[in-house]
C-alpha cells in the first residue's frame, strides 16, 4: 500500500515537473542582449561563457544568436546611445544650431560619463575604438544617421541652413564625438565635452 501510494505520488511530481519545464519560458536572443546590457552598464565584462551559463543555453546557441561577442557589444553600444540620444533629444528645448550643439554636447557628456563605457575603454580601449569608428561593424554608420535625421528635422523646419550637404555635416559631428570620446586614448588629455561645443558652434554657422 505505501509502495503503491509513493509510486502515485513520484508520478505525479514528474508530471508536475514535466508541465513546470513545458511552460518556462526559453531564453532568447531578446534575452541575451538585455543581460548583455546589464552587464555593461554594471559595469562589468561581458563574458560570453557566463552570459551562456546564466541564460541556460550553450556557448554555440549563444554565438548563433548573436555573431560574436564584438557584434554583441556593438549592439549593446548602439541601443544604449539610440535610447541617451532619443531621451536627450526629447528633453533638450530650443530650435536650430543651439538645439543641435547642446543635443550633441549633453549626448557627449553621457558618453564620457558611462561607466560602463569609462570601464570598456580602459580595459579594451583600442579594440573598442576600432568596433565604434570602423564602417563594417555599423555603429558609425547608424549614429551618422541618427546625427543626420536630428539636422534634417531642423532644416525642415526652417530653422538651420547650412552651404553644405546635412550627411557630410553629420559624420564631421559624429567623427568630432568620437574624438572627444577618446580623448585619453588619442592624446592623453581627459574627455571633456565643453571643449567640442565651441567647434560645434563653429560648424553649424
Amino acid at each position: 500500500m505505501y509502495t503503491h501510494g509513493g509510486g502515485r505520488m513520484q508520478h505525479v511530481c514528474v508530471m508536475l515537473h514535466t508541465l513546470v519545464v513545458s511552460v518556462a519560458p526559453r531564453p532568447t536572443v531578446a534575452d541575451a542582449l538585455r543581460l548583455a546590457r546589464t552587464r555593461f552598464l554594471s559595469p562589468e565584462r561581458i563574458d560570453m561563457s557566463a552570459l551562456a551559463d546564466e541564460l541556460g543555453v550553450n556557448r554555440v546557441t549563444l554565438y548563433r544568436w548573436v555573431g560574436s561577442r564584438d557584434r554583441l557589444l556593438v549592439d549593446v553600444v548602439w541601443t544604449l546611445a539610440r535610447e541617451t540620444l532619443t531621451r536627450i533629444e526629447d528633453e533638450t528645448g530650443g530650435r536650430g544650431p543651439e538645439r543641435i550643439v547642446a543635443v550633441v554636447t549633453r549626448f557627449l557628456e553621457a558618453v564620457i560619463a558611462s561607466p560602463g563605457m569609462q570601464r570598456w575603454l580602459a580595459e579594451e580601449g583600442e579594440h573598442a575604438m576600432r568596433l565604434l569608428t570602423r564602417h563594417e561593424t555599423d555603429f558609425q554608420p547608424r549614429l551618422i544617421a541618427a546625427v543626420q535625421d536630428l539636422l534634417e528635422r531642423e532644416a525642415a523646419a526652417g530653422a538651420l541652413a547650412v552651404p553644405v550637404d546635412l550627411r557630410d555635416l553629420a559624420y564631421v559631428i559624429v567623427r568630432l564625438i568620437e574624438s572627444y570620446s577618446y580623448l585619453d586614448l588619442i592624446t592623453g588629455e581627459r574627455p571633456d565635452a565643453r571643449r567640442a561645443e565651441p567647434i560645434l558652434r563653429m560648424l553649424l554657422r
